[in-house]
């Protein structure tokens, strides 16, 4: 596999436009970790400490910021209520989950690209999915093992968190289909993961499925620089968070992001205005089934 890296810095909002707060359990009052805070319609986001603490690169009062972690019900707060920030468990019905013959023997790799070609992004908060089709030859091997990712990271024990979704009436990731948040840590240099999934107990959907990874913005797993402008003689810290998720180049009309809050349909027109090639770049992620 060739590695070609392209990193796109995006770098720490100015001080002077943090709002900080802190987001706990409405009910035991205890601090939420690696909640997902956004700027509702901008690509403005972050991610809570361990301790719940968090900042955001606005301090516009009249935005809302949007809450989620799952397990938790959503919340859209003002700018200026978001000191501290209350969210509500979830309660809901769990699926009887029933488990037919699981002999994990057999194998079966999906999502492989024809380019072995991976890129690096940084692509700041944003999410992006990469979408995986039932087929009927999945049959035999239809329970989710292992997802397995390229990343390239600066530092050692960086942490990013898998979601998987199923697919909504609009073709749109719906719902989540973990149960928890699943904290995955991802080793220095470009490493392939796996990432066991087989006590979940997943079936492939006969609709698909969507795989995401989030970048976590908390100071863990914050990279800085110090970059001198010999024209001016000053100096000015880049931030980026690691790791990188790579992306391959693929032949489709779309991506679906996660931004400002909501997931978005990007085309490629949208992504690439002024290429004429009709490839986008989704990340380099595969599933393993079994038996």
């Amino acid at each position: 596999m060739k590695l070609t890296t392209i990193l796109f810095l995006f770098f720490a909002a100015n001080v002077a436009a943090q709002t900080k707060g802190v987001v706990k359990d409405s009910l035991t009052g205890n601090p939420i970790a690696y909640v997902s805070i956004w700027v509702e319609n901008e690509n403005i986001g972050t991610t809570s400490e361990e301790n719940g603490e968090y900042q955001i690169g606005t301090n516009d009062k009249n935005k809302n910021l949007i809450f989620s972690a799952l397990g938790y019900q959503k919340k859209i707060v003002k700018v200026s209520e978001s000191q501290i920030v209350l969210l509500s468990p979830s309660t809901f019905e769990l699926d009887e989950v029933t488990i037919n013959n699981k002999k994990e023997k057999k194998q079966l790799e999906i999502g492989k690209t024809k380019n072995t070609i991976a890129e690096a992004f940084d692509n700041g908060p944003r999410m992006d999915a990469k979408f995986f089709p039932y087929y009927p030859e999945y049959k035999k091997t239809r329970w989710i093992q292992k997802a397995i990712i390229l990343t390239d990271s600066r530092i050692d024990d960086a942490t990013i968190k898998l979601h998987l979704y199923d697919v909504d009436e609009n073709g749109f990731p719906g719902n989540e289909l973990l149960s928890k948040d699943y904290i995955v840590t991802i080793k220095k240099g470009v490493t392939k993961n796996e990432i066991d999934l087989s006590d979940f107990n997943l079936e492939m959907p006969k609709t698909g499925i969507f795989v995401v990874f989030e970048k976590l913005l908390i100071k863990k797993n914050r990279v800085e620089k110090t970059i001198k402008d010999f024209n001016s003689n000053t100096t000015k810290i880049q931030t980026t968070y690691a790791p990188l998720v790579l992306y391959n180049a693929v032949e489709r009309d779309f991506l679906y992001s996660f931004s400002g809050g909501r997931w978005l349909k990007r085309t490629r027109e949208e992504m690439n205005p002024f290429s004429v090639s009709k490839t986008i770049y989704e990340p380099s992620v595969t599933l393993i089934l079994t038996n």
